[in-house]
């Protein structure tokens, strides 16, 4: 990207102010060498995105930002419905609340080595990867708006899980307001038989290391140590969400014309929150974000039964469950008032501070874990929100690395078998069932994962608490 035009608000936030049709400026948090190395695309989405009705403070980009349809991954956004502020399927994306969840094992490094082949071998037959992807749950059209309606409680009450999970989700496991009628048939046709499932791309059960303490304090409130293995789980509402935010772009680009909404781009599609078709597309959207927290408490499931065939006294508590790709409706401050927004985070995740009372009452002291995902050979991070983080990115902040190169120059560049041997001579297990897959992963295709959280902890979007490094990696 072309730093001549940014103006530079500090070290780690890089402002495009407002020309032409937008409303708001865009602001970018990243450090010099991110804002380098990013793709001139974002800096066009977030100047985009700030033409949008009753969009407010401003279009933000997380330090993992890259292209993406409409709105850039990492792309923030907050609508006001009383100054016409809209709803875009763009700002929330395709895997509607792909998210990552972080379970605590009471293991440690030795425990897993001891097993780690046995470990590996199991959960890959355990847990259904893979394009297509299905498991061994059916469900008829009664439980299918269940499920949508239920998230993750409806999992719970079914066996899979436990009640002490939902004070650990966002939502308490169950996001309210969701419309299984909005749901096309053809939506739950394709998620009927793919629940408990990784799905492909980016997705991936992993078994970590926590190899660094940054913040003592939160890591305490936390339950992490070092030397203390994790498991974090990243999937989301698989053809689901998908196919409701392909049918809901249509709808929307038609909507918007409708209303005399300009779009500078097509992939903004949008909607006013308060039409028809942006209530359609919200009760849609919270029933693909039940159809995504069902899924992670399934696969949590799984893999706490292979977790106790190996390791009998293990109980894998949950850490956390966070979402990406979502739009929530939350009360922030804007210019010392407090207003009810529709906060759109794509590839990015709620952070709330210390002392919010949407956080579980054990880890408010703390603030919100943010759990930040990054490739199956580098390492991954759990950070905590900051209470600075309302004035900057209305409590966002980052979701993964970012994507450095696209899936096809990534497999150009690297054959699959060959990433597999790398990793597993670091002692790092991969367990796939597409070497292509692997290959479009490959650790090399995404950014730094240390340089995208070190720079949302000095811009004061989230505080880094502990770093994590891979041994066994379940791939789609």
């Amino acid at each position: 990207m072309d730093l001549s035009l940014l103006k530079k608000r500090s070290e780690y936030a890089w402002e495009i102010e407002p020309r032409g049709n937008m409303r708001v400026p865009g602001v970018i948090y990243a450090d010099e060498a991110l804002i380098r190395d990013m793709d001139h695309k974002v800096y066009e989405q977030v100047t985009n995105v700030a033409t949008l009705p009753g969009i407010v403070q401003a279009s933000y980009a997380m330090p993992d930002a890259h292209w993406g349809y409409g709105f850039p991954i990492g792309g923030v956004a907050a609508f006001d419905p009383n100054e016409g502020g809209v709803v875009s399927a763009g700002g929330v994306g395709f895997d509607v609340s792909c998210g990552v969840r972080c379970l605590h094992t009471g293991l440690t490094r030795a425990d897993i080595v001891a097993q780690q082949k046995a470990l590996a071998d199991m959960l890959y037959y355990k847990i259904p990867a893979g394009v297509g992807s299905t498991g061994t749950i059916r469900l008829d059209a009664q439980q299918m708006d269940a499920m949508l309606t239920g998230g993750a409680k409806w999992a719970v009450e079914r066996g899979w899980g436990t009640h002490a999970d939902l004070d650990r989700i966002e939502e308490h496991g169950q996001m309210k307001g969701a419309k299984p009628g909005n749901v096309s048939e053809r939506a739950k046709k394709r998620q009927r038989d793919e629940m408990g499932t990784l799905g492909s791309g980016n997705h991936y059960l992993e078994v970590q290391e926590v190899t660094a303490v940054y913040a003592k304090d939160a890591a305490v409130v936390f339950g992490l140590r070092e030397g203390d293995v994790v498991i974090s789980i990243h999937c989301g509402s698989r053809g689901l969400g998908h196919q409701i935010g392909t049918e809901f772009l249509k709808k929307m680009a038609v909507a918007a014309a409708g209303h005399g909404i300009q779009l500078p781009d097509r992939e903004l599609a949008c909607a006013p929150i308060n039409s028809e078709v942006g209530q359609e597309y919200l009760g849609a959207m919270r029933a693909a974000i039940n159809c995504a927290l069902a899924n992670r408490q399934i696969l949590t499931h799984l893999t706490r039964e292979v977790f106790g065939e190996l390791f009998p006294r293990s109980r894998l508590p949950l850490l956390y469950d966070v979402s990406h790709n979502t739009c929530k409706v939350e009360t922030h401050t804007v210019n010392g008032k407090q207003r009810e927004l529709y906060v759109h985070r794509k590839g990015a995740t709620r952070a709330f501070g210390p002392g919010h009372p949407d956080i579980p009452g054990a880890l408010r002291p703390a603030g919100q874990p943010v759990l930040i995902g990054g490739s199956m050979g580098t390492g991954s991070y759990v950070l905590a929100g900051a209470t600075s983080g309302e004035e900057l990115s209305f409590n966002s902040a980052c979701h993964g690395a970012g994507r450095a190169m696209s899936r096809h120059a990534a497999y150009r560049q690297w054959k699959g078998r060959q990433v597999i041997d790398e990793l597993a001579a670091r002692g790092i297990l991969i367990r796939s069932p597409s070497s292509r897959g692997v290959a479009e992963e490959a650790p090399g295709a995404y950014k730094d994962v240390t340089a995208v959280v070190d720079a949302a902890d000095h811009a004061g979007l989230a505080r880094k608490v502990a770093r994590l490094e891979p041994l066994v990696c379940v791939k789609g």
